[in-house]
């Protein structure tokens, strides 16, 4: 990993998981990008609207003074059922990385980072949801997701 430094978010970055959130969504292919708006619609919303809440934790990745990635969880299932859902005491990761940070170890050591924080803290387990042709999934599984 680059010169790159990983902490909480902070309260005033919470912004900017709604462009986290959008950079989550996998697409297949530039040619048919969903439009930004899409993570309006309620189901994706769920994932970050309110963040704040006791059982929410953020970390990013910050490179150069510019946060580049963000992984985070929260417990969906008390709310509405997430993609990943287990049940209303599993928390449910979502991660994104800006393209031109992918591939460079960082996602993986923030994955790592967040899923020892979450055992320290007394969670059992989480989950996350992945479509199968996702370029992330060897990353997810090398992290120890199943």
């Amino acid at each position: 990993m680059e010169d790159c430094i990983i902490r909480e978010m902070k309260q005033t970055e919470i912004p900017l998981l709604s462009d986290f959130l959008y950079e989550a969504i996998f697409q297949r292919g530039e040619a048919q990008l969903l439009p930004r708006d899409v993570i309006k619609q309620p189901e994706l919303q769920v994932y970050i609207e309110a963040f704040g809440r006791k059982d929410d934790h953020c970390l990013v990745a910050e490179c150069d003074g510019i946060i580049v990635d963000a992984v985070w969880t929260r417990i969906i299932a008390r709310d509405i059922r997430g993609f990943g859902n287990v049940n209303a005491e599993t928390p449910e990761f979502a991660i994104s990385l800006y393209p031109d940070y992918r591939n460079r170890g960082i996602g993986a050591a923030l994955m790592k980072q967040m899923l020892q924080r979450l055992k320290t803290m007394g969670y059992p387990r989480a989950s996350l949801a992945v479509q199968k042709d996702n370029y992330a999934l060897k990353m997810y599984q090398a992290v120890g997701f199943r």
